[in-house]
């Protein structure tokens, strides 16, 4: 089966009709119904291990481990991402959920604001922990956690991504 890639020009032609038509000027926008993130969970293959790495490594403290109402003996826990803000986890002992995978539909990745001096030393912290990561233009770091979610911390303050006010 072979593609051809996309033409630029079309993208960007219909990238500029979809904003015109669905983009409201912010004094024009409703406010949103919700109130915030609550949590974005995540499916664990091992609870300790995710601990380590995410509290340990990243700085973002457990704040809860209970057992999930929808399958017994699974965990359900939360690590404190600032801002009011939850990283959740399940595990599902017993169950063969198969490796991570990004699908359609599925979760690309969980970006999450750090202050910029709190960013280089979280870099320096993946490098010690040998984790393989990737900086993106001087202020974002892609990685993978140890189930392969991929995760991205970023300089930049919420509702902004690159300089461009995205809220």
């Amino acid at each position: 089966m072979s593609t051809t890639a996309p033409d630029p020009t079309e993208l960007a032609e219909r990238r500029a009709r979809i904003r015109d038509e669905h983009l409201r000027p912010s004094g024009e926008r409703p406010a949103s119904t919700a109130r915030g993130l609550h949590h974005t969970a995540l499916v664990s293959s091992d609870v300790e291990a995710t601990i380590r790495f995410y509290q340990d490594v990243l700085g973002f403290p457990l704040t809860e481990l209970i057992e999930n109402r929808d399958y017994p003996g699974s965990s359900h826990f939360f690590f404190d991402i600032g801002n009011g803000n939850l990283l959740a986890f399940f595990d599902f002992p017993g169950l063969d959920v198969g490796p991570y995978a990004e699908v359609l539909g599925g979760l690309h990745h969980v970006a999450i604001s750090v202050e910029p001096q709190r960013w280089a030393a979280l870099v320096e912290a993946l490098t010690a922990a040998g984790v393989e990561h990737v900086v993106h233009s001087g202020v974002s770091v892609y990685f993978r956690d140890p189930d392969g979610a991929r995760i991205e911390l970023i300089a930049d303050p919420l509702g902004e991504m690159y300089g461009e006010h995205v809220l």
